[in-house]
Formats: structure tokens, C-alpha cells, sequence
């Protein structure tokens, strides 16, 4: 763009030469987007997923950038489809969760691998470092750009029973909604049952399962704790999301618009993982009836904190039994990928 100041103002000179420099509204294109969100219940879209496409944009770009968010609960979608949507078109943008889209890549559950992130800091680490190989897969299996990693609640694991220890697990029915907390369950002697997140609290009710595996808040607001009595505090799993744009979406707008959509994109996603750990304590708050609860009438759930032989076989499940299912479910690439990204991290690598 040539721009020609020598008859203007000193003053409208200046201007227009920050305009050209910096200004992100004089050259950011109009362009609204069909948004797909997670679970109309939960923090993350009420909070952060609907916000960013209806207010965050609109108001950082002057109108220009705006998406309309359904979540998957207005549209009657169970969370697994989101990513084949994204890719055929249907949507322009998709969050959703990596556990529930993994079954069309093996590659993209490698960033929450059941029990390798022990802590908010080390999930933090491995997305991160996971996130070239995130952005080649989406490219490569669902047509889209990945554009950024956010954590739900701590996923823990939820009883109707009494439960002292990990190895309480044995002989119990377990929900879970990935494979790699499956490989988990089983690694731990117990048996995997997939269950909808909106019919988990009747399966607890009815024996159809004695445990289920969600979420901190996600559990309280769905009521969990009206049926479970026992919680084991030890996070089996961060509960990563994702936001991904179609390519035909991403590439249909200027580069100064995709700039925009891609700053915004990297303060959302600082914005979530800052405070999920504030909610995640405020949760086991909730669930528990220990503390301050600003989100409803608090549960009575006790709560057992893992001891160094819960610890110890968590880990002995994550070596011999997660990442070796895993390892056996996905490629010789993508295991040579998550080993040079994320074994550094935690200090066992995956073996094919």
C-alpha cells in the first residue's frame, strides 16, 4: 500500500503514517464466523468460548470480526463430531474437547495423555510444546487451523462408594469419555464404561456405573455430587481443549485479519489457563462443602487426598499401561513426535 502525504497536514501525516505502522482496524476485512462451543453449562463457554467470538472480537476490531456460538448442547451434538464438522464446512470455528475428537486422530490425544500432567504448570509445559504437532495434525486430519490449547477443570475420579485409595478402582464400573482414560481405568484393574456427560448422574444412580471421570466444576454443576459420596483428589487428566478455525475459514480473510483472530486467540488462551486453577480449588470447595462456595449450594463429598503409593501407581499405570496403548494406536511419526516434545517434559518416553 503506497500512501502520499505531501500535501497534508504535518498533523494528518503523523497519522496516517501510525495508521500504516500499527493500526490493526484499517486493515482488518469484515468477516463473520458459524462458531461451534462445548457444553452450555460450563464455565469455559459461558466464561471465555462465547465471549471471545461475541464480545472479544467485536470490540477489538470495530465490529468488523464476530462469530454467532452454539454450543453442543443447543444443537444436540455429543462433542465427538465437532472436528469432522469443522472439516466439511459446517462450522467455521470449533471448540471442543481432545479427548472426545482423538478417535480420528490417535495423534492429537497425545497432548492429554491420561496422568502425564501431574500439575497446571507441567499441562501448561506439554501443550505448549505439543503445539507444532497439534497445528500439522489439524492441518493434515481436519482441514483446520489450530489456534490455541486451554485446560478444563482437573479430572478426577468420582464414587458413589467409599474409595481409600487408587487401587480401590479394581472391580468398579468407570465412565470415562476418552480412550486414554480408559487405558487408565483398566490399567488400574477396574472397567471402562463410556457414558454421555449428561447421562452419567442417572448411571451413578442406577449401577450402571460406580465411578465416573469428569471435570472439578464440571462435576459440581452437573449435580454430581447429589449421587457420589467419595472423590479421589488425584488428577488423572487436564481436560485440554482446543479452538480450531476451518482452513477455508482461516485462509477466506486478509493477513492482517488473521494476525487479529491469532493475538486474541494467544490472550485467550493465557486468560483460561489462569483461571482454571482458581476455579479448580473453588470446585473441590464446592464439592465438598470445605469453604467458600460462590456457585450454589455446596456438597457433602469427601474428598481423599492421594498418598506416595496413590502417586506411585498412577505412575506405573501412565508407564505400563497408557502410553503403551497409546503407542500401539497411533504412528511411528506420531510417537517420534511426542517423544521429542513432551518425554523431555516428564521423563518417560512412549515406546512403539
Amino acid at each position: 500500500m503506497q500512501y502520499r502525504f505531501r500535501h497534508l497536514p504535518a498533523v494528518l501525516v503523523a497519522g496516517a503514517l501510525a495508521l500504516a505502522a500499527g493500526g490493526v482496524q484499517a486493515e482488518v476485512q469484515k468477516a463473520k464466523f458459524k462458531v461451534v462451543g462445548t457444553w452450555a453449562n460450563l464455565t469455559p463457554f459461558q466464561k471465555f468460548e462465547k465471549p471471545f467470538w461475541e464480545k472479544t472480537l467485536p470490540g477489538v476490531s470495530g465490529g468488523k470480526v464476530s462469530g454467532t456460538t452454539h454450543p453442543i448442547t443447543e444443537l444436540g451434538l455429543k462433542g465427538w463430531e465437532v472436528a469432522r464438522l469443522l472439516k466439511l464446512g459446517v462450522f467455521d470455528a470449533a471448540f471442543g474437547a481432545y479427548g472426545y475428537v482423538a478417535s480420528e486422530d490417535p495423534a492429537v490425544e497425545g497432548v492429554d495423555l491420561s496422568s502425564v500432567s501431574a500439575d497446571f504448570a507441567t499441562g501448561r509445559k506439554v501443550a505448549d510444546a505439543y503445539a507444532p504437532v497439534l497445528a500439522k495434525r489439524f492441518d493434515k486430519t481436519f482441514a483446520s487451523k489450530f489456534m490455541l490449547t486451554y485446560p478444563f477443570p482437573s479430572q478426577m475420579i468420582w464414587c458413589n462408594a467409599p474409595i481409600k485409595k487408587l487401587t480401590d478402582l479394581r472391580g468398579k464400573k468407570v465412565r470415562v469419555y476418552s480412550t486414554t482414560l480408559g487405558d487408565f481405568v483398566e490399567g488400574a484393574g477396574g472397567t471402562s464404561v463410556t457414558i454421555a456427560f449428561a447421562e452419567v448422574v442417572p448411571a451413578l444412580q442406577k449401577g450402571v456405573a460406580d465411578c465416573g471421570i469428569t471435570g472439578t466444576m464440571p462435576a459440581f454443576q452437573a449435580k454430581w455430587h447429589e449421587v457420589i459420596t467419595h472423590a479421589m483428589t488425584i488428577r488423572v487428566g487436564m481436560g485440554l481443549g482446543f479452538l480450531a478455525m476451518s482452513n477455508k475459514a482461516w485462509n477466506r480473510v486478509n493477513k492482517d485479519t488473521q494476525a487479529l483472530l491469532w493475538s486474541q486467540a494467544k490472550k485467550l488462551e493465557n486468560e483460561i489457563w489462569a483461571f482454571s486453577k482458581t476455579e479448580d480449588d473453588e470446585a473441590l470447595r464446592c464439592l465438598s462443602g470445605n469453604g467458600t462456595c460462590s456457585k450454589g449450594t455446596p456438597g457433602s463429598v469427601t474428598l481423599v487426598e492421594p498418598g506416595a503409593d496413590d502417586v506411585k501407581e498412577r505412575d506405573r499405570i501412565l508407564r505400563d499401561n497408557v502410553l503403551k496403548a497409546w503407542a500401539s494406536r497411533c504412528s511411528a511419526e506420531c510417537v517420534k513426535d511426542w517423544n521429542a516434545t513432551v518425554a523431555p517434559i516428564i521423563g518417560v518416553k512412549a515406546v512403539k
